[in-house]
């Protein structure tokens, strides 16, 4: 197995022994980690709050931006509370293959002189804190102008401790998929292959906007996505950076392959459009930028430069077509293209990382004694567990959400827009 560390942190943590012992093996505390988890920390929450928010509010009508402010506001409170009280201990306590327990409800243990290898584990917590905020307020994006605020709530707090948590133990916490060897340095099973599969369950149980698909109005803000979109850029070093759990140089090359895979992917993404409509978009190019973004965030602390650039082409390139096959051939109203960008792009860089990480590309190499295939079957069978599991239990808590108070708003509300009459407020005059 991959992680066969003296060091149950590594197994935790579901790292390359490589990458990560060189953190773990001094011990107590190490003052430039902690530094840079603290900061990294800030930086994830900053992609939620107001990053995200931002991006996906200047993707809808004006007359629903209150609401989609609202949605990131209300799960990041929601999540927060929720992951101290159950989520990390299930994600993070216990020796169970496919589950963890209860044994850390409340962080019970986790004092000030606590730690998880360098840092302390209250920090780690608060760091792993900020991934659980993020991945169900990328869900957002798949049912936004059209579903009941009291369902979303239901939906996002039973999803993270249903799905989230387990997957989050399978992979990071010491469970079956660490065993295997699974390698997702960030999250592109995660959060991504999470996030994008119960978004494309959302839509379609939701169901499609009104005027979806000809009568759609265009975004009514891309001046805010843009904002919201470099807000993520500069997270995303927190998010991926960060995932190596120390100052060192395997979050220089996380970030650095980071930044150069959503450069690559912004331009492929231009340049589609550019060919295809005869000019680039601003929403197209940041767009692109996130499914850079997306796919480079498994492999990230596992490859070299020249991956980052391969998985900034493939993430471009794959989840342009995705959103039209989704969008365009499909006909699914996943409004925002959660699937499409995030759900697409996270599985890419989880199937590629197994190739990407060999030392033909410079990446870091893989575990003594197993080859590109071996690993890819690996990445290949939790990808396709992940999913499964995801969509199963997102079809039920959906259905749980509708019995108690419907998903769905009435169709004036949806005509009218969700601010005013879910929330009381307009985001602009006139709205």
């Amino acid at each position: 197995m991959l992680f066969r560390s003296a060091s149950r942190i590594a197994a935790l943590t579901g790292l390359f022994a490589m990458v990560a012992l060189p953190a773990f093996a001094s011990d107590g505390l190490d003052t430039g980690d902690t530094a840079w988890i603290l900061a990294a920390t800030a930086l994830v929450l900053f992609m939620t709050l107001p990053g995200l928010a931002l991006f996906y509010a200047g993707l809808v009508q004006g007359k629903n931006v209150i609401s989609v402010l609202m949605h990131h506001f209300a799960i990041a409170c929601l999540m927060s509370v929720l992951w101290v009280v159950a989520g990390y201990s299930l994600a993070f306590s216990g020796d169970g293959a496919w589950f963890g327990n209860l044994d850390k409800m409340f962080l019970s243990g986790v004092g000030v002189d606590t730690l998880f290898g360098t840092i302390p584990e209250s920090l780690f917590a608060a760091f792993q804190m900020t991934f659980a905020v993020i991945t169900p307020a990328l869900v957002i994006g798949a049912y936004v102008e059209r579903m009941k605020f009291s369902a979303v709530l239901i939906f996002s707090a039973l999803w993270l401790l249903v799905v989230y948590a387990p997957v989050t133990h399978w992979v990071w916490g010491g469970g079956i998929m660490a065993g295997w060897g699974v390698m997702d340095f960030a999250g592109g099973i995660v959060v991504h292959a999470t996030a994008g599969t119960a978004a494309i369950v959302c839509a379609v149980m939701v169901g499609k906007r009104r005027n979806f698909p000809e009568g759609l109005q265009p975004p009514h803000s891309p001046i805010l996505t843009m904002i919201g979109a470099a807000m993520l850029w500069v997270g995303w070093f927190g998010f991926n950076g960060g995932s190596a759990l120390g100052a060192n140089g395997g979050a220089g090359m996380a970030l650095l392959v980071t930044h150069i895979a959503a450069a690559t992917a912004s331009l492929v993404w231009m340049g589609m459009e550019w060919v295809r409509f005869g000019r680039p978009s601003l929403v197209g190019i940041v767009t692109g930028m996130v499914a850079g973004l997306a796919t480079v965030t498994p492999a990230s602390g596992f490859i070299g430069v020249p991956g980052g650039l391969i998985l900034g082409l493939a993430g471009g390139f794959g989840c342009y077509y995705a959103v039209d096959l989704i969008r365009g051939k499909l006909k699914i109203d996943d409004s925002l293209d959660v699937f499409a960008v995030h759900g697409v792009g996270g599985i890419i860089g989880s199937l590629l990382v197994a190739f990407l990480a060999t030392p033909a590309f410079n990446g870091l190499g893989l575990a003594d004694g197993v080859t590109a295939g071996a690993q890819f079957m690996v990445q290949l069978q939790s990808v396709v567990i992940t999913i499964v599991w995801t969509a199963v239990f997102s079809v039920i808590i959906l259905m749980i959400a509708r019995a108690v108070g419907g998903l769905r708003v009435d169709e004036q509300v949806e005509v009218d827009g969700l601010d005013l009459a879910e929330h009381g407020e307009r985001g602009y005059p006139g709205t």
